[in-house]
C-alpha cells in the first residue's frame, strides 16, 4: 500500500492539485493529510473540500495549528503576516467547512504508524521539531514504529536505534529510501504549498508500507497563479512573493 504523505497545504490549490496528480500517477492508494491545510494562500474553501472529499474516501486527516486558528480565532503567538491570513481564512469558509476543521484529531495511529501535526509529545502545543532533540522527545514518546509529521516546512527524516543512538539527514527527492525495522522513523515530508528550503516546487513524499520504503518526492507547480490568488485577496504581498522563493 503506498501512502501520500501530504502537509503544510496552506490554501494553495495550484500546489495541492499538482501534488494530487503526481501522486495518482506514482500508484497511490492511500493518503495521510498532515495538517495545516489552510491560511497563508488565497483558496482555503477549494482546498478544505478537496480533504473532505478524500477523508470522506478514507483518508487520514488530523488538525494544524492553523486550522485551529481559522476556527477558534487567531492565535497571539503567530506572527502578523499568519495572523492576517488567518483571520481572512476565517471569512471565506462556510460553516460546514469550519465544523469538518474544527471536528479533526490532533493525531491518528493505525497499526505501527502515527500520524500528527506538529510532534507526538504535545501535538496541541505546536512545537517545532528543530532538530535531533525534538525529534527523540517525539520518538520516544510514542511506541510507533513510524511517525509522520507536518508543521516543519522543510523535508527531514530523523531516525532512534534500539539502543538509543539517534540519527538525521535531509533526503534527497526521488531515492527509495528503506526504513528499517528495527529503528523508529519520524518522517517530515516538508510543505505542499509553501516549502521553505529554497525550491519552490511542491514537497510531499510517498510510504510503501508493504516494502518499508520512504521516497520523498518534489512536484513542480504554477506558484505564480498561487501567488497572484494571495495578491487578489489582499493578503500580505509577502505571503505570495515568497512562493517563488520557496521560503
Amino acid at each position: 500500500m503506498k501512502i501520500a504523505l501530504i502537509s503544510d497545504i496552506h490554501a494553495n490549490r495550484e500546489a495541492f492539485s499538482a501534488v494530487l496528480d503526481h501522486a495518482q500517477a506514482q500508484g497511490v492508494s492511500d493518503y495521510a493529510l498532515l495538517g495545516d491545510f489552510v491560511g497563508y494562500g488565497g483558496d482555503p474553501a477549494w482546498v478544505v473540500d478537496r480533504v473532505r472529499e478524500l477523508v470522506d474516501k478514507g483518508a487520514v486527516a488530523v488538525l494544524g495549528n492553523h486550522d485551529q486558528g481559522a476556527v477558534q480565532g487567531v492565535a497571539p503567538t503567530m506572527n502578523e503576516e499568519a495572523r492576517a491570513a488567518v483571520a481572512w481564512t476565517h471569512d471565506q469558509l462556510n460553516d460546514e467547512q469550519l465544523a469538518f476543521l474544527a471536528q479533526l484529531p490532533l493525531s491518528v495511529t493505525q497499526q505501527d504508524r502515527l500520524y500528527v501535526h506538529a510532534n507526538a509529545y504535545a501535538p496541541g502545543g505546536w512545537a517545532y521539531i528543530q532538530g535531533r532533540m525534538e525529534a527523540m522527545q517525539s520518538l520516544q514518546a510514542t511506541s510507533c514504529r513510524y511517525t509522520f509529521c507536518g508543521h516543519m516546512h522543510e523535508p527531514m527524516l530523523y531516525h532512534l536505534s534500539g539502543t538509543g543512538k539517534a540519527g538525521e539527514f535531509t533526503p534527497a527527492p526521488g531515492t527509495a529510501i528503506p526504513l528499517l525495522p528495527n529503528r523508529q522513523w519520524l518522517v517530515i515530508p516538508g510543505s505542499c504549498g509553501q516549502p521553505r528550503d529554497g525550491n519552490p516546487a511542491a514537497c510531499y513524499a510517498i510510504f510503501d508500507s508493504a516494502s518499508g520504503e520512504l521516497n520523498f518526492q518534489r512536484v513542480p507547480y504554477d506558484f505564480e497563479t498561487a501567488a497572484q490568488r494571495i495578491l487578489k485577496a489582499g493578503l500580505p504581498e509577502r505571503l505570495a512573493h515568497r512562493l517563488s522563493q520557496g521560503q
